[in-house]
């Protein structure tokens, strides 16, 4: 049996892959902001319940504070919480919500869990295919100098950055870590949004649940050895999925990884040796 923490796991694809995974005798950790469905979720999976609002980093420490007293080792760490922030807003931190929501906070959570997972843990993070469209600046990754087109471009560098951060995690540490897209799921991802509100008219037949959507978390966290090299996103279930060729670029990854650091206020970080996985 595996202890498996999952974020975002009150609702959308986190609660069916806390579900399924539950029935597959692990023990999974729920983690999710709305106080009720969280607390629901634990109950029906038989598991514990954490709460934590991703506009806030220091929600973020508590919850890993919280997560290291209450268990010594975490053998799968899924950062699956995030979404659309129609408006430009700033989180309680200053950055852009949807930079910190679906990048910066899971970053800051992975690495303040770091002694908590065994070489060979596996660190699964929920990105998009539409990192092919995603643009880093490292000079502005709040995004203040470009417009904000509905939160659209800052969700699209957010899920960029989640697959460079991806492979750079494989690279600095000995766990195995996998990024994957779950496909076109019907959730309340993005319905703040009049263009999500659109784009989800015309794509409603292309519309899976979330119990397929969450199909790849499942496999990723709970399968047997994964044959597909740590650092790998995957879309859907298959490895090597589409990515926009920034997403092969070490020195970005490296210099994000830096910067992204500093933002969180980690300071400088020291690569380590690669592990095996």
């Amino acid at each position: 049996m595996s202890t498996i923490v999952i974020t975002g796991a009150s609702s959308g694809i986190g609660r069916a892959a806390a579900v399924a995974l539950a029935e597959r005798g692990h023990e999974v950790v729920v983690v999710g902001r709305d106080p009720g469905r969280t607390t629901k979720t634990a109950a029906l999976v038989g598991g514990e319940a954490f709460l934590a609002d991703f506009d806030r980093l220091d929600d973020v420490h508590r919850l890993a504070r919280e997560l290291r007293a209450r268990y010594s080792s975490i053998d799968v760490l899924a950062n699956n919480a995030g979404g659309l922030v129609p408006r430009r807003g700033t989180s309680a931190d200053g950055h852009e919500r949807t930079l910190q929501h679906n990048y910066l906070a899971p970053f800051l959570l992975t690495n303040l869990l770091l002694p908590c997972l065994p070489d060979g843990a596996r660190v699964i993070n929920t990105a998009s295919v539409l990192n092919r469209f995603g643009r880093i600046h490292l000079d502005d990754l709040d995004g203040r100098r470009r417009p904000y087109g509905g939160g659209w471009p800052a969700y699209c560098a957010a899920k960029l950055a989640t697959i460079l951060f991806t492979r750079q995690l494989a690279v600095r540490t000995a766990v195995a870590a996998y990024a994957f897209h779950p496909g076109f799921v019907a959730t309340s991802f993005g319905q703040q949004s009049r263009l999500s509100g659109m784009l989800l008219g015309v794509a409603s037949a292309q519309q899976i649940s979330p119990e397929q959507g969450a199909a790849p978390l499942i496999e990723l966290a709970s399968g047997p050895t994964l044959m597909a090299t740590s650092g790998t996103y995957f879309d859907g279930l298959y490895p090597n999925g589409a990515v926009a060729r920034s997403a092969n670029n070490e020195a970005l990854a490296s210099r994000l990884w830096e910067a992204s650091a500093s933002l969180v206020g980690m300071g400088q970080t020291t690569p380590e040796q690669p592990g095996t996985s």
